[in-house]
């Protein structure tokens, strides 16, 4: 049985109930990608680079998040193995759009999970 967090569990319907293993994995993804480098005291590395500190990189401003969203997925979710982020064009020049592919790593069958990210012009990551 997977080992979840006293409040996931006081908040749940059926705290007994493993919580879906993709859905955890996405929440999780939700808060790594949304918390900046630095802001977290404990964990100094913990988060993504700031798109404000990205503007004077263009254009390489979004392989630079590429890089970063791939690092810090990598070292902060570790359900998730052979992590990979590719940029995916968007007809909103104000958004960047990632996809992020990787492996579960507790699954047999290696099988493949595939999040699309959008950054929006204040640094406001959605996952889905």
């Amino acid at each position: 049985m997977a080992v979840r967090g006293l409040l996931s569990r006081l908040t749940s319907s059926d705290p007994l109930r493993p919580p879906d293993e993709v859905q955890s994995i996405l929440e999780n993804l939700r808060a790594i990608l949304n918390t900046r480098v630095g802001d977290s005291t404990s964990a100094s590395g913990f988060g993504i680079i700031d798109l404000a500190d990205l503007v004077h990189n263009f254009p390489n401003a979004a392989q630079m998040m590429e890089k970063s969203i791939r690092a810090t997925v990598g070292e902060y979710e570790p359900r998730l193995k052979q992590v990979r982020v590719r940029l995916i064009p968007s007809d909103d020049p104000l958004k960047l759009v990632f996809e992020i592919a990787a492996r579960l790593a507790g699954d047999r069958h290696q099988g493949m999970v595939r999040v699309r990210t959008e950054v929006n012009s204040s640094g406001r990551v959605h996952v889905e």
